[in-house]
């Protein structure tokens, strides 16, 4: 894109984030401490110091609050805050149950309440719903390293969400359809889409479908790996718009960024993020080359002040994007440098932003399952 095009596109994101709905920039939330948060020491005379953990050059002011990470390699969530500073893990020692395991963990998702967090292990095979106050799994659906497809089982399932309704909606990529499920029940309350049948037609079955995100107006964002489509699906599970996301070869997680207007990830390498209309006019998209190049990004979310947080996988790293400059200007993780220790992530493969900005508190009104 020329540079006035790509000013005006990013000039677009900032204003629609603002004018969907968002709250100013908030600070951290006193549930973050009932919840066993770390206090971050503050710099005398001043704010919250900024850790030695972000990249130099990091920008604590751009984000609203703290942003939960699906750690994948290193099996673990954690809550980092702007300043760089680890505020909560799971599981720590003894948060497991006796023979209970936590691998992989691809997304997470806090609930609509902000008690409970949702993490999809898509490699393990499972879904848990994880109690902050109990710092416990307290629903897993699926069984962990076994595949399948009967009730109770999952095939590399993708970004489970809790809706305010107490349903569980998730993606089943490998059996290629969509789980609703209401817990503690262990079989699904309906699916869309028929298991194993992995043709694109909206409606009726879905090509490897790798996440369902809610849209202020209570319609599903559907993202299609196969064929790189974008469904939109009516509460009642008609396609209502299909569009692909231009030039993406493996789309990942699209979602609204306000209505009619998307953002997504290309999970390849190099990468890319972009925004694009319904009917598939591109607005903006992020492509560095060379040494800059993103590797395998899977979510991109939008910021209220109109930045971009994105887990860039294969670069070991959770980054933010301002789109008027093509910068990034916040970054935790050091880059194709994967560990477990304080500032370094291995994989990470999902984010979320803590409540009160979180992706379910920012559609709960409207959030319901296709």
């Amino acid at each position: 894109m020329a540079l006035a095009a790509l000013t005006a596109a990013a000039a677009m994101i900032v204003l629609l984030v603002a004018s969907g709905g968002q709250g100013k920039h908030r600070g951290l939330r006193s549930a973050r401490a009932k919840h066993g948060a770390h206090a971050v020491v503050p710099r005398q005379g001043g704010g919250p110091a900024i850790s030695a953990n972000l990249r130099p050059g990091s920008s604590p002011n751009v984000l609203p609050g703290p942003i939960l990470i699906a750690d994948r390699d290193n099996n673990r969530l954690l809550e980092i805050s702007p300043q760089g500073r680890v505020l909560w893990r799971f599981p720590r020692p003894g948060d497991l149950a006796p023979g209970q395991s936590f691998l992989s963990p691809d997304d997470a998702f806090f609930s609509p309440g902000g008690g409970k967090i949702v993490a999809t292990q898509e490699d393990d095979f499972a879904i848990s719903v994880i109690s902050l106050a109990k710092s416990r799994i307290i629903y897993r659906y699926g069984h962990p390293g076994q595949p399948g497809s009967a009730p109770g089982y999952v095939y590399n399932p993708d970004d489970a969400m809790l809706l305010p309704s107490g349903k569980l909606l998730a993606a089943d990529i490998m059996n290629c359809r969509l789980l609703v499920i209401r817990p503690p029940a262990h079989h699904p309350l309906h699916q869309l889409g028929v298991t194993g049948d992995c043709e694109h037609r909206p409606g009726l079955s879905y090509g490897s479908p790798n996440g369902a995100f809610p849209m202020a107006n209570g319609d599903t964002a559907v993202t299609e790996i196969n064929g790189d489509w974008l469904d939109v699906l009516s509460p009642d599970g008609r396609a209502v718009a299909v569009t692909h996301p231009p030039g993406f070869t493996y789309p990942s997680d699209t979602n609204e960024l306000r209505p009619g207007i998307f953002l997504s990830a290309d999970y390849t390498d190099p990468g890319a993020l972009e925004a694009f209309t319904a009917g598939g006019r591109l607005l903006w998209r992020y492509e560095p080359k060379g040494r800059r190049a993103l590797d395998r990004p899977s979510l991109a979310l939008p910021l209220p002040n109109g930045d971009v947080l994105a887990n860039d996988d294969g670069n070991d790293r959770v980054i933010v994007v301002d789109p008027h400059t093509d910068k990034i200007v916040w970054q935790y993780g050091h880059t194709h440098v994967p560990g477990s220790g304080e500032g370094f992530l291995s994989n990470p493969d999902g984010v979320d932003l803590a409540p009160p900005d979180s992706l379910t508190q920012r559609f709960a009104a409207g959030m319901r399952a296709p």
